[in-house]
């Protein structure tokens, strides 16, 4: 069964990809390579989906580590393939080790993907806004250096997620930001009435490259490419129940 890639240029070197929703086992809600263990799919297609991301980057089902994921800066370690027990409840991955494949699960929150190609460091993670405002970026840098990564060798590529143009939030929204730093304001367009539209992908940019690597997005929108991706808020404004999960892989 086909499936479908989508790769950034600064990552170039690097098995990695943001898998898109074509392909898969998951039907209904869900068609397509739905990779949400937390959603309501069948687990049979979700494993199925996963077995088939396992194998396009030659890793047995096991070797595709994956957290539960919960809006944190929380980073994890990986130096083996398997959870000894449950996912821990975290936003983000680091290895050094070859042969596992690291994974963020979004559907419009950012995923992120680093490499240092010097060091053989790689990092994945999570981030919708809150992970993207505490820092969850940030950590994962943090935790890739302790790991021997050197800071202005890392490269970051931010992954298909929701676009200023269709990320409608509330004033009490912007106050988050704005307490953190009045400059924030700038990732903050005009809506309707009171309502805002905000850059998710371009805070991140801004936030990485102020920390000083190197960054790039895919410039894929997932609320408005329906046929590619899942949509936590197109979902929503439908009344769906649920709704399916991309994944995005990095591996040694």
């Amino acid at each position: 069964m086909s499936i479908l890639a989508l790769q950034s240029d600064l990552l170039s070197g690097v098995q990695h990809g943001f898998m898109a929703r074509p392909g898969g086992h998951s039907r209904g809600l869900y068609e397509g390579l739905n990779c949400g263990v937390g959603s309501h799919d069948d687990p049979a297609a979700v494993a199925q989906n996963r077995a088939l991301v396992a194998a396009h980057f030659g890793v047995p089902p096991e070797a595709l580590m994956s957290l539960h994921q919960v809006h944190s800066t929380t980073v994890v370690r990986v130096a083996r393939p398997g959870w000894d027990g449950p996912r821990p409840r975290a936003d983000a991955l680091v290895t050094a080790h070859p042969g596992i494949a690291i994974c963020a699960l979004a559907a419009d929150c950012a995923p992120l993907l680093f490499a240092d190609r010097r060091a053989g460091v790689v990092g994945a993670a999570h981030a919708g806004w809150r992970g993207a405002l505490d820092g969850v970026a940030l950590a994962t840098i943090a935790a890739m250096e302790d790991l021997g990564a050197r800071r202005g060798d890392i490269a970051v590529a931010i992954g298909p997620t929701i676009s200023q143009r269709a990320y409608e939030v509330g004033p009490d929204y912007m106050d988050n930001f704005l307490a953190d730093d009045p400059a924030h304001a700038r990732f903050f367009a005009q809506g309707q009435g009171d309502r805002l539209m905000f850059d998710l992908p371009g805070f991140l940019l801004a936030q990485l490259r102020t920390a000083g690597v190197q960054a790039a997005w895919t410039g894929h929108c997932t609320h408005s490419d329906e046929a590619r991706f899942y949509s936590y808020r197109r979902a929503t404004q439908r009344g769906e129940p649920d709704y399916g999960r991309q994944i995005a892989v990095i591996r040694l």
